[in-house]
């Protein structure tokens, strides 16, 4: 081999290094850089950490800097981390393991410290012990949370010195509580200069690589960018031997080491001779070339190299050491050779292989004895000597040694050990997966239950709960159902305890899933707890049913559930659990019309117990309730005040998701709707659960709509559509959305057959609130079909209007909702009342909602015209074209200002204060009137209709029409209608669904328009 084995340029990867420099200069961003193995992306890594320290050694950003993302001329901190394969057995957070390792080596623990909040960084102990013990033994998700949220902090607070570069490598091997991390921090960079690169294979992501679908997800970040290295050019390969050889090679060597190495980089170095030759006989596989190398060693050489192999593609020399036996003088002596053949490279107090696929090639080269036997050597040389790895990692390790060495025994009991590790560092995914090898091996280890001090149930219940804090719903309830049947097998002890935990897990995890059948499972749970003596394993399985239960069903069941939880914490004397009850009862039976007396009650009982979390619940209550209560303004006070609490909890980002719909639903309200795109659009990147997803979509798609972006409403239905359940705050607001979206569309059946679930499942928890949106639409899209609103062959509207008379009305929000679903459901029946209109628009300016007062006072006029009242119907179209221009409500302005031209109201009157002029009309001696004809004309409407829709008599129109056939010098209509086309009068109406009856709504604001029925307008002309 020859002994320049790497090129001394890099070759072939300037528009890749030019990338990353222009990442840089415009952080905070991520960079996703794939290829395959061999392509050159740790080179292209060290070559930017170069570009990073500048020509003298110093960091900095270099030329490539700019001024994007505050980065300039400043210095920059580099940060490097590798994933190990041994990831994929339960070693966690290994590359921010290794930053914070270097971190405190730069700048000490107190340096670390000072820029974390309050200066304690015991919070990453779980990370690295060198900070402390963690607070709590058991990590909960809220100090999961914390932790992610501590190492995002300590990035930005580092990047206010400088721009920070974190550089995690190989995460095709990445853990999947590195996965979360990095896809917290990417989703959830602010303003700092951070600059995350991620580097990982592209060959090893096959279809099912739990990588993909995070890559995927990331690509669609506006601050992502995917850089992919391809295979080097014949002319490139060129370069890169001639960097190699020192000279350059011949055409023939260069077309003969392109060819064989299709334009590999590490295959071209692992085909070049000292000389400038092939080898005279070509390896016949990859791993035979990538040996060839290996092979021209020294035997002894070979020998450590092998023993390195088990190590990972990292070892520590003295590791090593006690491996192969050999002193530290022997065995640096023994891996001189390999070093200087760039087999292994010098890192820290340890050694790399220059490539895995070197370490790889000589691993998979060890015959099964020998590959056993170095695991047994590994494993036996860390229990001689657990420091001899980073502490953290002794168990996995030592679990990973003794399962490739075939020991069941002792790899049980390590992976046992390895579980309460992980589960310390709040790496549920690596916890399971330690905790479900103690369960695949249990029945090799005879004695397991006494080497582990724990039987196989009390296993799979720690396996469960484990699985719903990773979020590993679907095998969490296979491992709940299993051990549920072992537990139906014992007798006596705790086993009804122990089952109803069990069914609560199992319950809890199909809801996630959005499976039916949770709710039984749940009153299971709390049929097997006794009522006497009083528990609280009792008033917690009370609490989740009711909890649970009050979403999906009726609220009997669960208010009973929520009482009977909260006697029970206060007999016992239990402040937590009385106040879980409290919250409960509260939600079960939201009273929008009542005060905030039990939240009070339940914020004392909190304070009493001095803990934090239920606070927060407490303000995602209080601001729930205060939206459906109609007080917008203090509804997103409280939301904000929540996201600050949560922020003092250090977990501000991690519950940003859930706290953004409290937020986002009251701006909407209150017409601040680009504020609530911001935090939509926020909480939306942060990909949240299923659950959560769906109020996000349909708040989205609301604005979309009010904003004539039919387009994007559209999109944002489809996946809200995801979770059809039969809880009314996802269930009826998706059907609103579809209700809304389609009467826009002119799709007017389909509009009203989204009302048919509200219909069938009356009683639902919020079901008042959630139901009166759906019901006006429903209402609408009756109007608009006349006689054919029909749904299962009976008339629609007398099965709305009796769905909506059972409805409770709580509070002004919902009093306004009433009031204008009644004004709507008298359109549909032919009564417009313009005093029904201004009641619903009193009502919805008494609630400062501009959006729906706006569609109101519309509608309103609309009523006022049809009965003569021009400048009532003025002043009200006045009122509502102010709000639609301040929303920038594009559909509503635009019908506004055609019921204005319609009309003939004053000018000024519509948003864009018209007369409906257009260019022609004087030419052609046309009077703003009779253009306005002639538009109806060309739609083909006949005189009745012409004049229900300018609101004069037919026989008006028919004195107009006559008047415009002798100034355009036509005999019939049709020729009137032609000229006007051929003219170019008026544009073409836009695209939309089926055609619309000449009194059905064209407006597209899927809002309250399309009042305007057959009957409607017959019995405004009667």
């Amino acid at each position: 081999m020859s002994a320049r084995v790497l090129s001394p340029a890099l070759v072939g990867r300037s528009a890749e290094l030019e990338r990353l420099r222009e990442a840089l200069a415009d952080a905070p961003g991520a960079v996703l850089l794939g290829g395959e193995a061999g392509l050159g992306k740790t080179r292209l890594i060290r070559e930017f950490a170069a570009v990073l320290r500048g020509p003298d050694g110093a960091a900095g950003v270099g030329e490539g800097g700019g001024e994007g993302g505050g980065a300039g001329a400043a210095p920059a901190r580099l940060l490097m981390g590798g994933c190990l394969e041994l990831g994929s057995d339960g070693l966690p957070f290994t590359p921010f393991t290794a930053v914070l390792r270097e971190l405190v080596r730069d700048i000490g623990i107190d340096g670390v410290a000072e820029l974390l909040p309050r200066g304690d960084a015991s919070g990453l102990a779980r990370l690295l012990p060198e900070f402390g013990e963690p607070e709590t033994e058991t990590a909960t998700g809220e100090e999961r949370a914390r932790l992610f949220e501590l190492v995002l902090t300590l990035l930005e607070r580092l990047a206010e010195r400088g721009p920070v570069v974190l550089v995690v490598e190989d995460a095709h091997w990445a853990d999947r509580s590195t996965r979360d991390l990095l896809a917290f921090l990417i989703r959830n960079l602010g303003g700092a200069p951070v600059l995350i690169v991620i580097t990982y294979r592209t060959d090893e992501l096959h279809r099912t690589h739990p990588l993909r679908r995070l890559l995927a997800e990331l690509d669609r970040l506006e601050h992502v960018r995917r850089v992919e290295l391809t295979r080097l050019s014949r002319a490139a390969v060129a370069e890169l031997a001639a960097g190699i050889l020192g000279h350059e090679p011949s055409a023939r060597l260069v077309d003969a080491v392109h060819a064989r190495s299709e334009g590999n980089p590490l295959f071209v170095e692992a085909l070049l001779d000292s000389d400038g030759s092939l080898p005279s006989e070509l390896p016949e596989s990859l791993r035979d070339l990538l040996l060839v190398g290996v092979q021209r060693l020294p035997e002894e050489t070979q020998e450590v190299l092998r023993d390195a192999s088990g190590g990972g593609t990292r070892i520590e020399h003295a590791l090593l050491a006690a491996v192969s036996g050999l002193d530290d003088a022997r065995l640096t002596r023994v891996l001189r050779p390999a070093v200087a053949a760039n087999v292994l490279v010098v890192d820290g107090d340890g050694y790399a292989f220059r490539h895995a696929l070197i370490r790889e090639a000589i691993h998979e080269d060890l015959l099964p004895g020998e590959h056993t036997r170095l695991h047994a050597r590994y494993a036996e040389a860390l229990e001689n000597d657990p420091g001899l790895v980073p502490s953290g990692r002794l168990w996995v390790e030592l679990s990973h040694h003794w399962y490739w060495a075939h020991d069941a025994t002792w790899a049980l009991v390590s992976a046992w050990r390895a579980a309460d590790d992980t589960r310390r560092a709040a790496a549920y995914a690596e916890c399971l997966s330690m905790l479900s090898r103690v369960l695949e091996l249990w029945d090799r280890v005879p004695d397991a239950a006494e080497r582990i001090g724990v039987g196989h149930v009390e296993v799979m219940e720690q396996a469960v709960a484990t699985a719903e804090l990773a979020g590993e719903y679907e095998l969490g309830i296979k491992l709940a159902t299993a051990a549920l049947r072992d537990l139906d097998a014992e007798q006596g002890g705790d086993g009804a305890v122990r089952r109803a935990r069990l069914l609560e897990l199992r319950g809890r995890m199909s809801y996630e899933l959005a499976r039916p059948g949770f709710i039984e499972d749940l009153r299971e749970a709390v049929r097997l707890l006794p009522t006497d003596p009083p528990s609280a394993d009792r008033a917690r399985a009370l609490a989740t049913l009711a909890r649970y239960g009050r979403l999906l069903h009726g609220t009997e069941e669960a208010s009973r559930a929520a009482e009977e939880s909260l006697a029970i914490a206060r007999r016992i004397g239990d402040p937590v659990a009385e106040a879980q009850a409290l919250l409960t009862m509260t939600c079960v039976t939201f009273d929008y019309s009542d005060d905030e007396t039990v939240l009070e009650e339940a914020e004392r009982a909190v304070r009493r117990a001095g803990a934090t979390g239920p606070l927060l619940q407490i303000e995602v209550t209080r601001s729930h309730f205060l939206e459906g209560a109609g007080r917008h303004e203090e509804a997103a006070e409280v939301a904000r005040r929540g996201i600050a609490r949560a922020g003092e909890l250090g977990i501000a980002r991690t519950m940003g998701t859930f706290l953004a719909i409290n937020l986002a639903e009251p701006l909407v309200s209150l017409g601040r709707w680009d504020e609530a795109l911001t935090v939509l659009r926020q909480a939306l990147d942060q990909d949240p659960p299923l659950t959560i997803r769906t109020s996000l979509f349909v708040l989205a798609g609301e604005i979309a709509l009010a904003r004539g972006d039919l387009d994007e409403a559209e999109a944002k239905l489809a996946p809200a559509r995801e979770v059809m359940w039969r809880k009314a705050q996802d269930l009826f607001a998706t059907l609103r959305l579809q209700a809304k979206l389609r009467l826009a569309q002119g799709r007017y059946r389909e509009a009203l057959e989204s009302v048919v679930p509200v219909l069938e499942h009356a009683g639902l928890p919020d079901d008042a609130r959630y139901a009166w949106p759906v019901l006006t639409p429903a209402a609408a899209a009756c109007a608009a079909l006349g006689d054919d609103a029909l749904l299962s062959g009976e008339p629609a509207l007398p099965l709305i209007e009796a769905r909506a008379a059972g409805l409770a009305v709580q509070g002004p929000a919902q009093r306004a909702e009433r009031l204008t679903f009644l004004a709507q459901a008298a359109c549909a029946r032919g009564a417009a009342d313009p005093a029904a209109w201004d009641e619903a628009a009193a009502a919805w300016e008494a609630v400062k909602r501009p959006y729906p007062l706006a569609e109101t006072l519309t509608r309103a006029a609309e009523a006022a015209l049809a009965r003569g009242d021009r400048d009532g119907a003025a002043e009200r179209l006045r009122r509502a074209a102010e709000l639609a221009a301040r929303l920038r409500a594009r559909p509503l302005s635009d019908r506004i200002d055609d019921l204005v031209r319609r009309a003939r109201l004053p000018r000024g009157t519509g948003a864009a204060g018209s007369d409906g002029s257009a260019p022609g009309a004087s030419a052609l001696g046309l009077t703003p009137r009779e253009l306005e004809v002639l538009r109806h004309v060309a739609q083909g409407r006949s005189n009745r209709e012409i004049a229900e829709a300018l609101f004069i008599s037919a026989k008006t129109a028919s004195v107009h029409v006559s008047n415009i056939l002798g100034k355009l010098g036509v005999a019939s209509r049709g020729e009137a209608a032609a000229t006007a086309h051929r003219l170019g009068l008026f544009a073409p109406p836009p695209p939309s669904g089926p055609a619309t009856p000449a009194d059905a709504p064209r407006n597209g604001t899927g809002g309250l328009e399309g009042g305007h029925g057959r009957r409607a307008y017959a019995a405004r002309r009667a």
